[in-house]
């Protein structure tokens, strides 16, 4: 298998689903960028790609027709996705910074998420919603959220997180291909992490979790960035004798309630590191999930991991105290062991 960044296996899946089918249409802010107004299609002036540069070549390769430049109006990106799907297209709208999406929400929640259900299954919106999320890059209180845990409150909509230049690629081209609005999140410090990558097309079953790590002392559940600072807990603790297992659910709707269960079934102590939100975020909704289905097989307390509740700090040092760390997860771990 090639090895690909993050970035390049968002590109890939991308690319490799627009030369498959000619319904897949690329539409955002700075998609194409600056150059594309002026550039001929196929000539040296290459479109910027994006904030971080990911679609970048996507519009000298298909086009204006297919990549589309917008204006800064999310309510106008998605609601063009959400018109195109229901036509017919399979649009993947790009919003940026997933931060964005209360400007264009009434979209996706009213909208896109509903339509299926309204039109007795007549409808179809096979659309996907891009977007940055995660904290880590001193971007901001505006620009560093990961609001994943809201949009799985929607019913209708489909929430996926990637930790691994291997999921993003095959969760991505499962997104393009599913006929209901697909909320893709791709966590920013992610973009330059490398990892084995298929050259081909394939995809993976949104609802399934992955075991990155086994073990039989202890689980902990995160998602995106937080499975890498997982994994570097488990291989530090193995060598003390503590097995732990870590789980991505890589989706948080649907959620694989069944895979995480068995895990909690066969350990007993259970740490949870989520970046969404101190109060109702998603691994609150875990711990409601294990504490309501598997309550008799834990040995100890459930113990969350989470930022305060408090805006993302712009200070670095700010921000990397808010945001979870290895340290405050090995110490979870440690103490849940207590139990």
């Amino acid at each position: 298998m090639a090895i690909r960044t993050f970035r390049e296996a968002v590109k890939e899946a991308l690319a490799q689903e627009m030369e498959l089918d000619p319904r897949v249409v690329l539409i955002g802010e700075d998609v194409c960028g600056g150059q594309a107004g002026t550039a001929e299609v196929g000539s040296k002036g290459e479109a910027f790609g994006g904030v971080l540069g990911v679609t970048k070549g996507l519009w000298t390769q298909f086009g204006s027709s297919r990549v589309i430049d917008t204006p800064i109006t999310e309510s106008a990106i998605v609601g063009m996705a959400a018109g195109a799907a229901v036509t017919g297209l399979r649009p993947v709208a790009e919003l940026m910074f997933m931060d964005f999406f209360g400007v264009c929400h009434d979209m996706l929640y009213n909208q896109a998420a509903k339509f299926r259900y309204m039109f007795g299954g007549k409808a179809k919106a096979p659309l996907v919603i891009r977007g940055m999320i995660g904290a880590g890059f001193s971007a901001a209180a505006q620009h560093s959220q990961s609001p994943y845990n809201i949009f799985a409150t929607t019913p209708g909509l489909k929430v996926v997180v990637p930790s691994s230049p291997y999921d993003v690629k095959g969760l991505l081209i499962q997104a393009i291909r599913d006929d209901d609005p697909v909320v893709f999140c791709e966590h920013k410090i992610l973009y330059d992490i490398k990892g084995e990558v298929p050259e081909h097309a394939y995809t993976i079953p949104f609802g399934v979790a992955n075991y990155t790590r086994e073990g039989t002392d202890v689980t902990i559940i995160a998602l995106a960035a937080m499975v890498h600072k997982a994994n570097e807990v488990a291989d530090k603790l193995a060598a003390e004798g503590i097995s732990v297992e870590v789980v991505d659910p890589r989706t948080v709707s649907p959620l694989d309630e069944e895979g995480i269960l068995e895990s909690v079934a066969s350990t007993g102590r259970v740490v949870i590191v989520d970046e969404s939100a101190a109060r109702i975020g998603f691994a609150h909704d875990i711990a409601a999930l294990i504490v309501s289905q598997a309550f008799y097989h834990l040995k100890a307390p459930i113990i969350m991991v989470t930022p305060p509740h408090t805006p993302v700090p712009f200070s670095p040092v700010l921000e990397q105290a808010w945001i979870p760390s290895v340290q405050r997860i090995e110490a979870a771990v440690r103490k849940v062991m207590e139990g």
